[in-house]
């Protein structure tokens, strides 16, 4: 089903089933969007009380303020949206299925962009920008391409108040548009590799979403190359893959799991997608980011149209001269992560308080709060906060100093606590007096968390924070790591398999055989093959359905 822009829905929100009703009825609904923030006293309540009495205030206030966010163990997909909302990360847009992104959501992003921008260009890989708007035409020119995407499909037929004379679809990936450019840029092998990458908004008419992991429209990069050879195709979807794992596990503390989709999870057009998939804290997969080997399927699909109604103008066509003066179709690739990653983020690392973030990804690494008591006391205290900000941001430390009158320190600790910060320095009147502070970590709750007389002398508090962020970032990985290997499940029958997945785990186990097969797992258990992970065992085993020799395992769970 192909779905026009003439009307598009403005009257409901991500909930499918929820459309034009009265506000009371939206009230009940949509009680995550509607309610006043107030945040949960988990964390900080449990932590200890210093010995300044700045403190007592901010541990009864904490005491008496209410529970906004669900808690993560009882309703999951609640604990999300509300840790969305509460955390500033994004909002609900006008359209169905639509969300704006919120400067702290945006920021995450930043961080993203920020260090993949650095590997993609020191991979050879240049920026450059593609139209959104793709002529109907195009979809078609690849047949598993426009099956594969059909479903999905924004399209445009009007334009200037007129019915335009071609459809044109709202771009959900640029295969197409870009194999277009490249019969006109390619015509002998002195110009490749072609390698180019953009960041840009993709439009997906999606029935069932989720904010940031599924979206009618979400931002992404995405990664087109093209190769004089199948070895070099293959060797730069290895490449970015191998980006993209390294990127989870270092800047997001995700420990994926990297390998070849089956046939039936391939992306539409490819020879080959290779995956990174993640586990969740409810332990679905997420389908972190991919590569594809596309071999020559869109470029044979645009050079073959071409050298029929052009033979006079081959080299105009997505043919190039070798270097032996043959004409060949070029081999190609393309790659991409979205702002699905955020929602990943999110749902590997919170907690029942809230959003907890790696540092190396957290937009502010350390928020500081001034407790005082007497206004005598503020000017003092302030200018102390002041300081120690000061030389945090020096050292490169991406810190914020909350210094607002309207709200208590407890709040403030909550506040903070549940937008993923991972450090908390806390400053008051005594700890002025003895030049000191109190560190918090996010990660661990209670007094095991909280440390007492850290100088604050520059050189010996950088040099701490620096090192308890670290800390984090290495903890954050190693607690996801051991949660993932806990919850991959070991077999070699189907009925083992059906066993681990009514349980909610992850199963791996030896696999041959067909499409057919794999589409039964699907609809008897709700799993897909996730992917045939790269790091395989050695030997010959038995398939777990059809009992045949297998020579890989494949990893079954249920995804996003």
């Amino acid at each position: 089903m192909v779905v026009s822009l003439r009307l598009p829905s403005l009257s409901s929100l991500f909930l499918p089933s929820v459309t034009r009703r009265s506000p009371a009825v939206l009230r009940r609904h949509h009680h995550h969007i509607l309610r006043t923030p107030v945040f949960a006293a988990s964390f900080s309540a449990q932590t200890t009380v210093s010995e300044t009495d700045d403190r007592v205030d901010t541990q009864k206030s904490n005491r008496v303020q209410d529970q906004a966010v669900t808690p993560r163990s009882k309703d999951f997909n609640a604990w999300y949206l509300d840790v969305i909302e509460q955390a500033e990360l994004a909002d609900y847009g006008p359209v169905r299925g639509t969300m704006v992104i919120r400067p702290y959501g945006y920021a995450i992003w930043e961080a993203i962009q920020d260090y993949l921008n650095v590997k993609f260009k020191e991979t050879g890989h240049s920026n450059m920008y593609f139209p959104q708007f793709i002529p109907y035409s195009f979809i078609e020119k690849e047949a598993s391409h426009v099956e594969g995407f059909s479903p999905e499909l924004a399209v445009v037929t009007i334009g200037g108040g007129k019915e335009l004379e071609e459809k044109l679809v709202v771009r959900p990936t640029s295969e197409t548009i870009v194999n277009h450019m490249f019969t006109q840029w390619i015509h002998s092998y002195r110009d490749l590799p072609l390698m180019v990458n953009q960041w840009a908004n993709v439009t997906r008419w999606e029935m069932r979403t989720k904010p940031f992991v599924r979206t009618l429209e979400f931002l992404w990069q995405e990664g087109h190359t093209a190769h004089a050879t199948p070895e070099e195709a293959e060797k730069e979807a290895i490449q970015m893959i191998d980006v993209y794992t390294k990127f989870a596990y270092e800047q997001t503390a995700i420990p994926v799991i990297a390998g070849r989709k089956s046939k039936v999870e391939t992306f539409a057009g490819a020879v080959k997608t290779y995956t990174i998939e993640a586990m969740m804290g409810d332990r679905k997969a997420l389908q972190a980011g991919t590569s594809h080997n596309l071999g020559q399927n869109f470029s044979r699909a645009f050079g073959t149209q071409v050298l029929f109604l052009m033979l006079q103008e081959i080299e105009a066509s997505f043919v190039f001269t070798d270097e032996s003066g043959l004409r060949q179709h070029v081999w190609q690739t393309s790659w991409a992560v979205s702002t699905r990653f955020v929602g990943g983020i999110i749902m590997t690392h919170g907690d029942d308080t809230g959003l907890m973030l790696p540092p190396k990804i957290a937009p502010i690494q350390v928020v500081i709060i001034p407790i005082w008591k007497k206004d005598d006391d503020r000017a003092v205290v302030l200018n102390a906060a002041s300081s120690v900000k000061e030389a945090l941001h020096a050292a490169g430390i991406k810190v914020k100093l909350d210094d607002s009158d309207q709200r208590t320190p407890g709040w403030k600790f909550n506040f903070w606590e549940m937008k993923g910060v991972p450090l908390r320095i806390e400053i008051g009147p005594r700890d002025v007096s003895s030049q000191s502070v109190v560190v918090s970590r996010r990660d661990v709750p209670g007094k095991q968390g909280k440390v007492f007389g850290i100088s604050m002398e520059p050189s010996v508090l950088e040099a701490y924070i620096k090192d308890k962020l670290d800390e984090i970032q290495s903890s954050l990985l190693e607690k996801a790591k051991s949660f993932r290997d806990s919850n991959i499940v070991d077999v070699s029958s189907y009925d083992e398999l059906k066993v681990a997945i009514s349980q909610g785990k992850w199963a791996r186990g030896p696999w041959s055989a067909g499409d057919k097969e794999e589409l039964r797992v699907k609809e008897e258990t709700g799993a897909t093959i996730r992917c045939f992970p790269f790091e395989q065992p050695h030997g010959i085993k038995s398939c777990l359905m059809t009992g045949n020799p297998a020579e890989e395992v494949a990893i079954f769970a249920k995804s996003y």
